[in-house]
């Protein structure tokens, strides 16, 4: 965990900004957002990315774990975060017109699946070594708040368009 302190604590705070920016477009936009069939689903999405970022970051500062411990609760909050978004996805895609089905599919879910799958790998791969692999977690936290960007666009300013 030697030199990792200043990762997690930065991104604790980054995911707790990015938070209430999400919080301030809804609440400009709420209207606007209720009035189209997947935005309510696509905001969620943001708030379980960054509550992933902020969560995964937050017990890995937790001080004196076990790299079994540090596994499991990688894993099972990545694996959380995975079944939630996969499931708005499928609702999400079946809400869709056909027309931005295909953009859709490509860049939201490969982005969502790049923000959850290295931490659930970086779960497996602690649980299975024994020693704690925190590498995987920085794209996963990257593509976090990748994710909750592109979202908070949309529901900030692509709605107003």
């Amino acid at each position: 965990m030697s030199g990792w302190e200043s990762f997690f604590v930065a991104q604790v705070g980054a995911s707790a900004a990015v938070a209430g920016l999400v919080f301030v477009g809804v609440s400009i936009n709420l209207d606007k957002i209720l009035k189209y069939a997947g935005l309510p689903g696509r905001t969620l999405e943001a708030l379980i990315v960054l509550i992933l970022a902020l969560i995964t970051s937050s017990l890995m500062l937790v001080p004196g774990q076990s790299n079994t411990l540090i596994g499991a609760e990688l894993l099972g909050v990545g694996l959380l975060a995975w079944i939630w978004i996969v499931t708005l996805d499928v609702l999400n895609l079946r809400q869709l017109e056909p027309r931005y089905r295909k953009a859709w599919v490509l860049l939201r879910v490969a982005l969502s699946q790049f923000a959850t799958l290295p931490i659930i790998i970086a779960g497996a791969v602690t649980l299975a070594q024994g020693t704690a692999n925190f590498y995987w977690l920085v794209p996963g936290v990257i593509f976090c708040f990748l994710v909750a960007f592109f979202d908070a666009w949309v529901l900030l300013i692509e709605i107003n368009r």
